[in-house]
């Protein structure tokens, strides 16, 4: 299925807690992203909210979100900026998901694999039902 570059193309605004040792979090996420593959720009709008705009086939936005947490900066957590991350983060998974990206071979190969494996005999089974299991 083709996508359209309006659906590739996403544009979002990454808010930063003000609470940190490093008061332009912003800029510095800017500094950090530009270059990276499928990143096509990005601009601090203030000290503590970062506009970026990227192509979601290429990188995604919890991918984003994740780089900068390892880099050390604090993304917002209020209310209002979860939901709106977690919409995103739905939305831009079905993108992937309709462009046939989910479909990875290293993925299938392991799915393949553990299936064939939960239908082959031999002693590894344990035959006890799943909540018994967790009380030993």
């Amino acid at each position: 299925m083709e996508i359209h570059d309006d659906e590739r193309i996403k544009r979002r605004e990454i808010a930063f807690q003000r609470v940190h040792p490093n008061p332009q979090q912003a800029q510095t996420a800017a500094a950090f992203l530009n270059g990276i593959d499928g990143i096509l720009h990005t601009e601090p709008a203030s000290p503590y909210v970062l506009r970026v705009t990227y192509d979601v086939l290429k990188i995604s936005l919890q991918e984003i979100e994740e780089a900068l947490a390892e880099l050390g900066l604090y993304l917002d957590r209020n209310l209002f900026n979860r939901l709106k991350r977690a919409l995103h983060h739905y939305t831009e998974e079905t993108v992937r998901a309709n462009s046939e990206l989910a479909f990875d071979e290293q993925t299938l190969t392991q799915k393949l694999f553990a299936r064939r494996y939960e239908l082959i005999e031999h002693g590894c089974r344990d035959e006890r039902p799943e909540h018994w299991r967790r009380y030993l």
